[in-house]
Protein backbone atom coordinates (compact mmCIF):
# COMPACT_ATOMS: atom_id res chain seq x y z
CA UNK A 1 0.00 0.00 0.00
CA UNK A 2 2.84 2.54 0.57
CA UNK A 3 4.48 1.38 -2.75
CA UNK A 4 1.26 2.40 -4.57
CA UNK A 5 0.70 5.96 -2.87
CA UNK A 6 4.70 7.03 -3.57
CA UNK A 7 4.20 5.86 -7.20
CA UNK A 8 0.87 8.32 -7.28
CA UNK A 9 2.78 10.77 -5.81
CA UNK A 10 5.48 10.55 -8.00
CA UNK A 11 3.08 10.46 -11.27
CA UNK A 12 1.62 13.63 -9.67
CA UNK A 13 1.50 16.16 -13.51
CA UNK A 14 0.81 20.09 -12.92
CA UNK A 15 1.09 21.79 -16.02
CA UNK A 16 2.27 25.68 -15.24
CA UNK A 17 3.44 26.71 -19.34
CA UNK A 18 -0.31 27.94 -20.59
CA UNK A 19 2.19 30.68 -21.86
CA UNK A 20 3.43 28.22 -24.23
CA UNK A 21 0.38 26.47 -24.95
CA UNK A 22 -2.75 25.22 -23.78
CA UNK A 23 -5.35 22.38 -24.29
CA UNK A 24 -8.16 22.32 -26.79
CA UNK A 25 -11.19 22.95 -24.32
CA UNK A 26 -13.93 20.32 -24.74
CA UNK A 27 -16.14 22.97 -25.60
CA UNK A 28 -14.00 23.99 -28.62
CA UNK A 29 -13.48 20.78 -29.82
CA UNK A 30 -16.61 19.55 -29.96
CA UNK A 31 -17.73 22.51 -31.91
CA UNK A 32 -14.80 21.68 -34.36
CA UNK A 33 -15.73 17.79 -34.81
CA UNK A 34 -18.54 18.01 -37.33
CA UNK A 35 -15.73 19.77 -39.83
CA UNK A 36 -13.62 16.87 -39.40
CA UNK A 37 -16.48 14.77 -40.51
CA UNK A 38 -19.58 15.29 -41.87
CA UNK A 39 -18.87 18.89 -43.06
CA UNK A 40 -15.64 18.78 -44.70
CA UNK A 41 -16.10 20.74 -47.63
CA UNK A 42 -13.25 23.32 -49.12
CA UNK A 43 -14.82 26.44 -47.94
CA UNK A 44 -13.47 27.89 -51.82
CA UNK A 45 -16.26 25.30 -53.25
CA UNK A 46 -19.29 26.99 -54.86
CA UNK A 47 -21.59 23.83 -53.93
CA UNK A 48 -23.61 23.10 -50.89
CA UNK A 49 -20.85 21.59 -48.86
CA UNK A 50 -18.27 24.27 -49.54
CA UNK A 51 -21.30 27.13 -48.92
CA UNK A 52 -21.57 25.22 -45.65
CA UNK A 53 -17.45 25.45 -44.67
CA UNK A 54 -17.50 29.43 -46.00
CA UNK A 55 -20.47 30.12 -43.76
CA UNK A 56 -18.30 28.34 -40.66
CA UNK A 57 -15.30 30.52 -41.80
CA UNK A 58 -17.33 33.94 -41.92
CA UNK A 59 -18.92 33.07 -38.29
CA UNK A 60 -15.48 32.90 -36.90
CA UNK A 61 -14.21 35.62 -38.49
CA UNK A 62 -16.96 37.69 -37.50
CA UNK A 63 -15.81 36.27 -33.95
CA UNK A 64 -12.35 37.12 -33.93
CA UNK A 65 -13.45 40.75 -35.38
CA UNK A 66 -16.38 41.65 -32.83
CA UNK A 67 -13.40 40.78 -29.85
CA UNK A 68 -11.23 43.21 -31.27
CA UNK A 69 -13.48 46.16 -32.31
CA UNK A 70 -12.32 44.99 -36.31
CA UNK A 71 -14.43 44.83 -39.43
CA UNK A 72 -14.99 41.13 -40.55
CA UNK A 73 -13.30 41.50 -43.51
CA UNK A 74 -10.23 43.28 -42.04
CA UNK A 75 -9.32 40.03 -40.70
CA UNK A 76 -7.17 36.88 -42.16
CA UNK A 77 -6.83 33.71 -40.71
CA UNK A 78 -2.74 32.66 -41.37
CA UNK A 79 -1.13 29.43 -40.17
CA UNK A 80 -0.41 31.02 -36.77
CA UNK A 81 0.92 34.10 -35.02
CA UNK A 82 4.63 33.48 -36.49
CA UNK A 83 3.33 33.29 -39.81
CA UNK A 84 0.91 36.74 -39.26
CA UNK A 85 4.15 38.33 -37.73
CA UNK A 86 6.17 37.56 -40.53
CA UNK A 87 3.80 38.56 -42.98
CA UNK A 88 2.96 41.99 -41.47
CA UNK A 89 6.72 43.33 -40.89
CA UNK A 90 7.35 41.69 -44.36
CA UNK A 91 4.62 42.88 -46.10
CA UNK A 92 4.45 46.34 -44.68
CA UNK A 93 8.07 47.66 -45.01
CA UNK A 94 8.49 46.10 -49.03
CA UNK A 95 5.55 48.35 -49.57
CA UNK A 96 7.33 50.96 -47.88
CA UNK A 97 9.22 53.81 -49.20
CA UNK A 98 11.23 54.12 -46.07
CA UNK A 99 13.56 51.35 -45.53
CA UNK A 100 13.50 52.10 -41.36
CA UNK A 101 11.82 49.59 -38.95
CA UNK A 102 11.44 50.05 -35.26
CA UNK A 103 10.88 47.26 -32.62
CA UNK A 104 10.49 46.94 -29.22
CA UNK A 105 13.56 45.31 -27.39
CA UNK A 106 11.72 42.34 -25.77
CA UNK A 107 9.49 41.41 -29.25
CA UNK A 108 9.08 37.32 -29.67
CA UNK A 109 11.49 35.82 -31.95
CA UNK A 110 8.82 35.84 -35.07
CA UNK A 111 9.30 39.57 -34.97
CA UNK A 112 12.74 39.63 -34.64
CA UNK A 113 14.36 36.98 -36.41
CA UNK A 114 12.07 38.59 -39.47
CA UNK A 115 13.90 41.72 -38.41
CA UNK A 116 17.11 40.08 -38.68
CA UNK A 117 16.74 38.64 -42.15
CA UNK A 118 15.68 42.06 -43.64
CA UNK A 119 18.99 43.90 -42.11
CA UNK A 120 20.69 41.42 -44.56
CA UNK A 121 18.55 42.83 -47.60
CA UNK A 122 19.53 46.22 -46.83
CA UNK A 123 16.64 47.81 -44.27
CA UNK A 124 17.31 49.65 -40.91
CA UNK A 125 16.02 47.92 -37.48
CA UNK A 126 16.11 50.22 -34.73
CA UNK A 127 15.19 48.21 -31.13
CA UNK A 128 12.94 50.44 -28.60
CA UNK A 129 14.70 50.68 -25.23
CA UNK A 130 12.31 49.38 -22.41
CA UNK A 131 12.74 50.49 -18.53
CA UNK A 132 13.60 47.49 -15.82
CA UNK A 133 9.80 46.54 -15.85
CA UNK A 134 10.13 45.76 -19.18
CA UNK A 135 7.80 48.70 -19.99
CA UNK A 136 8.40 50.14 -23.55
CA UNK A 137 10.33 54.54 -23.05
CA UNK A 138 8.12 56.30 -24.48
CA UNK A 139 10.66 58.92 -24.95
CA UNK A 140 12.81 56.63 -27.27
CA UNK A 141 10.24 55.94 -29.49
CA UNK A 142 9.21 59.61 -29.53
CA UNK A 143 13.24 59.92 -30.44
CA UNK A 144 13.36 57.69 -33.18
CA UNK A 145 9.85 58.79 -34.36
CA UNK A 146 11.58 61.99 -35.57
CA UNK A 147 12.98 60.19 -38.62
CA UNK A 148 10.65 58.37 -41.56
CA UNK A 149 9.79 54.55 -40.63
CA UNK A 150 7.97 52.32 -42.23
CA UNK A 151 6.43 50.57 -39.43
CA UNK A 152 6.21 50.05 -35.38
CA UNK A 153 5.81 47.09 -33.66
CA UNK A 154 6.05 46.80 -30.31
CA UNK A 155 3.86 43.34 -28.40
CA UNK A 156 0.67 44.52 -26.27
CA UNK A 157 2.15 42.07 -23.50
CA UNK A 158 5.30 40.01 -22.89
CA UNK A 159 5.20 36.54 -23.25
CA UNK A 160 8.24 35.56 -21.23
CA UNK A 161 7.76 38.18 -18.45
CA UNK A 162 3.80 39.30 -18.77
CA UNK A 163 4.65 42.74 -18.57
CA UNK A 164 1.68 44.92 -20.44
CA UNK A 165 2.38 47.68 -22.58
CA UNK A 166 0.84 51.01 -23.27
CA UNK A 167 -0.60 49.91 -26.46
CA UNK A 168 -3.03 53.11 -26.87
CA UNK A 169 -0.48 55.76 -25.97
CA UNK A 170 2.31 54.32 -28.35
CA UNK A 171 -0.16 54.04 -31.81
CA UNK A 172 -1.80 57.29 -30.67
CA UNK A 173 1.83 58.33 -31.37
CA UNK A 174 2.85 56.61 -34.31
CA UNK A 175 -0.59 58.01 -35.87
CA UNK A 176 0.21 61.43 -35.49
CA UNK A 177 3.53 60.32 -37.52
CA UNK A 178 1.76 58.73 -40.34
CA UNK A 179 3.47 55.24 -39.21
CA UNK A 180 1.84 52.08 -39.12
CA UNK A 181 1.84 50.41 -35.99
CA UNK A 182 1.42 46.46 -35.47
CA UNK A 183 0.83 45.19 -32.20
CA UNK A 184 1.72 40.84 -31.09
CA UNK A 185 -1.63 40.60 -28.81
CA UNK A 186 -1.55 36.92 -28.90
CA UNK A 187 -0.56 36.90 -25.25
CA UNK A 188 -2.62 39.94 -24.33
CA UNK A 189 -5.88 38.57 -25.76
CA UNK A 190 -8.68 37.67 -23.17
CA UNK A 191 -6.05 39.14 -20.81
CA UNK A 192 -6.07 42.95 -21.78
CA UNK A 193 -8.87 45.39 -23.34
CA UNK A 194 -8.41 45.85 -27.10
CA UNK A 195 -10.11 47.64 -29.45
CA UNK A 196 -8.17 48.52 -33.09
CA UNK A 197 -10.54 51.54 -33.95
CA UNK A 198 -10.09 52.89 -30.70
CA UNK A 199 -6.54 52.64 -30.03
CA UNK A 200 -5.69 53.22 -33.92
CA UNK A 201 -3.95 50.28 -34.23
CA UNK A 202 -3.37 49.14 -37.76
CA UNK A 203 -2.33 45.15 -37.62
CA UNK A 204 -2.62 43.23 -34.86
CA UNK A 205 -1.49 39.39 -34.74
CA UNK A 206 -3.36 36.66 -32.60
CA UNK A 207 -2.97 32.52 -32.76
CA UNK A 208 -5.62 30.05 -31.41
CA UNK A 209 -3.43 27.61 -29.43
CA UNK A 210 -2.66 30.20 -26.53
CA UNK A 211 -6.46 30.42 -25.90
CA UNK A 212 -7.59 26.80 -25.75
CA UNK A 213 -7.84 26.32 -29.62
CA UNK A 214 -5.99 24.26 -31.87
CA UNK A 215 -2.75 24.60 -33.09
CA UNK A 216 -1.44 25.69 -36.64
CA UNK A 217 -3.77 28.76 -36.53
CA UNK A 218 -3.80 32.03 -36.34
CA UNK A 219 -5.21 35.39 -37.51
CA UNK A 220 -3.96 39.03 -38.68
CA UNK A 221 -5.70 41.73 -38.31
CA UNK A 222 -5.13 44.25 -41.57
CA UNK A 223 -6.61 47.85 -41.32
CA UNK A 224 -8.52 48.68 -44.41
CA UNK A 225 -6.62 51.02 -46.75
CA UNK A 226 -3.01 49.56 -45.46
CA UNK A 227 -0.76 48.66 -48.07
CA UNK A 228 0.42 45.60 -47.32
CA UNK A 229 2.07 42.71 -49.84
CA UNK A 230 0.39 39.48 -50.25
CA UNK A 231 1.73 36.98 -48.31
CA UNK A 232 1.55 33.22 -50.26
CA UNK A 233 0.85 33.05 -54.00
CA UNK A 234 -1.95 30.43 -54.70
CA UNK A 235 -5.69 30.73 -54.93
CA UNK A 236 -8.29 33.51 -54.08
CA UNK A 237 -8.60 32.67 -50.11
CA UNK A 238 -8.29 35.47 -47.94
CA UNK A 239 -9.46 38.29 -50.26
CA UNK A 240 -6.50 37.43 -52.46
CA UNK A 241 -4.09 38.28 -49.83
CA UNK A 242 -2.90 34.69 -48.77
CA UNK A 243 -3.19 31.92 -51.44
CA UNK A 244 -4.27 28.01 -49.74
CA UNK A 245 -6.86 25.88 -48.70
CA UNK A 246 -8.39 26.75 -45.81
CA UNK A 247 -8.10 25.05 -42.33
CA UNK A 248 -12.16 25.08 -41.71
CA UNK A 249 -12.25 22.78 -38.09
CA UNK A 250 -9.34 24.89 -37.02
CA UNK A 251 -10.51 28.57 -37.98
CA UNK A 252 -14.17 26.82 -36.44
CA UNK A 253 -11.98 26.22 -33.55
CA UNK A 254 -10.46 29.97 -33.23
CA UNK A 255 -13.73 31.26 -33.30
CA UNK A 256 -15.06 29.10 -30.63
CA UNK A 257 -12.41 29.81 -28.21
CA UNK A 258 -12.32 33.92 -28.59
CA UNK A 259 -16.14 33.24 -27.83
CA UNK A 260 -15.22 31.34 -24.68
CA UNK A 261 -12.66 33.10 -24.02
CA UNK A 262 -14.27 36.55 -23.43
CA UNK A 263 -17.45 35.00 -22.63
CA UNK A 264 -15.48 34.12 -19.28
CA UNK A 265 -12.57 36.04 -18.67
CA UNK A 266 -13.91 38.24 -15.93
CA UNK A 267 -14.48 34.70 -14.10
CA UNK A 268 -11.18 33.06 -14.82
CA UNK A 269 -9.18 36.16 -14.80
CA UNK A 270 -9.84 36.87 -11.24
CA UNK A 271 -9.09 33.13 -10.37
CA UNK A 272 -6.36 32.93 -11.62
CA UNK A 273 -4.80 36.20 -10.47
CA UNK A 274 -5.75 35.19 -7.45
CA UNK A 275 -3.69 32.12 -7.69
CA UNK A 276 -0.65 34.33 -9.60
CA UNK A 277 -0.10 36.48 -6.52
CA UNK A 278 -0.54 33.81 -3.75
CA UNK A 279 2.51 32.37 -5.30
CA UNK A 280 4.26 35.60 -6.14
CA UNK A 281 3.80 36.23 -2.00
CA UNK A 282 4.20 32.59 -1.32
CA UNK A 283 7.43 32.57 -3.51
CA UNK A 284 9.11 35.51 -1.49
CA UNK A 285 8.28 34.57 1.60
CA UNK A 286 9.66 31.37 1.70
CA UNK A 287 12.55 31.49 -0.59
CA UNK A 288 15.37 33.88 -0.07
CA UNK A 289 17.43 35.79 -2.59
CA UNK A 290 14.75 35.73 -5.35
CA UNK A 291 13.29 38.51 -8.06
CA UNK A 292 10.18 39.06 -9.83
CA UNK A 293 10.86 39.81 -13.27
CA UNK A 294 8.34 42.24 -15.19
CA UNK A 295 6.32 44.66 -13.88
CA UNK A 296 4.81 43.73 -10.68
CA UNK A 297 1.51 44.93 -11.22
CA UNK A 298 1.30 45.88 -14.91
CA UNK A 299 1.93 41.94 -16.03
CA UNK A 300 -0.56 39.06 -17.87
CA UNK A 301 -2.87 37.06 -14.67
CA UNK A 302 -1.02 34.24 -15.92
CA UNK A 303 2.16 35.27 -15.66
CA UNK A 304 5.50 35.25 -13.04
CA UNK A 305 8.81 35.40 -13.98
CA UNK A 306 11.34 34.79 -10.75
CA UNK A 307 15.28 34.44 -10.54
CA UNK A 308 16.37 32.19 -8.32
CA UNK A 309 19.80 33.74 -7.48
CA UNK A 310 22.67 31.19 -7.29
CA UNK A 311 21.07 28.42 -9.55
CA UNK A 312 20.77 27.83 -13.37
CA UNK A 313 17.11 28.34 -14.92
CA UNK A 314 17.05 25.01 -16.93
CA UNK A 315 18.44 22.98 -13.56
CA UNK A 316 15.34 24.49 -11.76
CA UNK A 317 13.09 23.56 -15.21
CA UNK A 318 14.63 19.85 -15.05
CA UNK A 319 14.16 18.93 -11.46
CA UNK A 320 10.57 20.33 -11.39
CA UNK A 321 10.20 18.28 -14.53
CA UNK A 322 10.89 14.94 -12.45
CA UNK A 323 8.13 16.27 -9.23
CA UNK A 324 6.02 16.42 -12.03
CA UNK A 325 5.57 20.38 -12.76
CA UNK A 326 6.34 21.90 -16.07
CA UNK A 327 7.37 25.53 -16.51
CA UNK A 328 9.91 26.93 -18.93
CA UNK A 329 12.46 29.25 -18.74
CA UNK A 330 14.03 32.45 -21.28
CA UNK A 331 17.38 30.97 -21.62
CA UNK A 332 18.51 28.13 -23.43
CA UNK A 333 21.23 25.14 -23.35
CA UNK A 334 22.55 25.32 -26.50
CA UNK A 335 26.66 23.70 -27.58
CA UNK A 336 26.85 22.66 -23.53
CA UNK A 337 26.39 26.95 -22.49
CA UNK A 338 23.54 28.62 -21.22
CA UNK A 339 22.59 31.30 -23.33
CA UNK A 340 20.87 34.49 -21.95
CA UNK A 341 17.31 35.71 -22.62
CA UNK A 342 17.16 38.91 -24.83
CA UNK A 343 14.13 39.90 -23.00
CA UNK A 344 16.06 40.57 -19.72
CA UNK A 345 19.50 41.65 -20.82
CA UNK A 346 17.17 44.39 -22.26
CA UNK A 347 15.27 44.77 -18.99
CA UNK A 348 19.21 44.90 -18.13
CA UNK A 349 18.65 42.47 -14.97
CA UNK A 350 22.30 41.09 -14.60
CA UNK A 351 24.04 37.89 -15.90
CA UNK A 352 23.74 35.39 -13.37
CA UNK A 353 20.02 36.36 -13.00
CA UNK A 354 19.28 36.35 -16.13
CA UNK A 355 20.36 32.73 -16.63
CA UNK A 356 18.59 31.53 -12.90
CA UNK A 357 15.08 33.02 -14.50
CA UNK A 358 12.13 30.86 -14.64
CA UNK A 359 8.29 31.48 -15.89
CA UNK A 360 5.34 30.02 -14.83
CA UNK A 361 2.25 30.12 -16.18
CA UNK A 362 -1.01 29.01 -14.77
CA UNK A 363 -4.29 28.46 -16.95
CA UNK A 364 -7.86 27.47 -16.32
CA UNK A 365 -7.03 23.89 -14.52
CA UNK A 366 -4.86 25.36 -12.63
CA UNK A 367 -5.55 24.72 -8.51
CA UNK A 368 -4.17 26.25 -5.14
CA UNK A 369 -3.49 22.61 -4.07
CA UNK A 370 -1.10 22.85 -7.46
CA UNK A 371 0.64 25.87 -6.14
CA UNK A 372 0.75 24.92 -3.16
CA UNK A 373 2.51 21.50 -4.06
CA UNK A 374 5.10 23.79 -6.48
CA UNK A 375 6.09 25.48 -4.29
CA UNK A 376 7.29 22.58 -1.81
CA UNK A 377 9.20 21.29 -4.35
CA UNK A 378 10.66 24.88 -5.27
CA UNK A 379 12.13 25.11 -2.03
CA UNK A 380 13.73 21.70 -2.09
CA UNK A 381 14.88 22.21 -5.43
CA UNK A 382 16.31 25.62 -4.85
CA UNK A 383 17.84 24.74 -1.83
CA UNK A 384 19.76 21.62 -3.49
CA UNK A 385 20.93 23.33 -6.27
CA UNK A 386 22.45 26.35 -4.22
CA UNK A 387 24.17 23.63 -2.28
CA UNK A 388 26.11 22.59 -5.58
CA UNK A 389 26.23 25.26 -7.66
CA UNK A 390 29.37 27.39 -8.77
CA UNK A 391 26.82 30.29 -9.81
CA UNK A 392 27.72 32.89 -7.23
CA UNK A 393 24.86 35.10 -6.82
CA UNK A 394 24.61 38.76 -5.11
CA UNK A 395 23.73 38.41 -1.07
CA UNK A 396 21.03 40.40 -1.37
CA UNK A 397 18.94 40.37 -5.01
CA UNK A 398 17.65 44.10 -5.52
CA UNK A 399 14.09 44.78 -6.82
Amino acid sequence: MHIFWCIIYIMRKIYLDNAATTYVSGEVMQTMMPYFTSEFGNAASIHSFGREAERAVAKSRSQIAATIGANPNEIYFTSGATEANNWIINGIVRKSKSKRILVSAIEHPAIIETCKQLEKDGYIVEYIEVDEAGVVVVSDLVARLSKPAALVSVMAANNEVGTIQYINTLAQLCKKRGVPFHTDAVQALGNVHINVKEMSIDALSLSAHKIYGPKGIGALYIRNGLKVEKFMQGGSQERNRRGGTQNVPAIVGFGAAVEVLMRDAQTNNSRIRTLRDYFIKQVEERIKNVKLNGHRTQRLVNNVNISFAGCEGESVLMMLDLAGIAVSTGSACSSGTLARSHVLDAMNVPVELNQSSVRFSFGRSTTKDDIDYTIGQLEKIIKKLRSMSAIKGPKKVKE
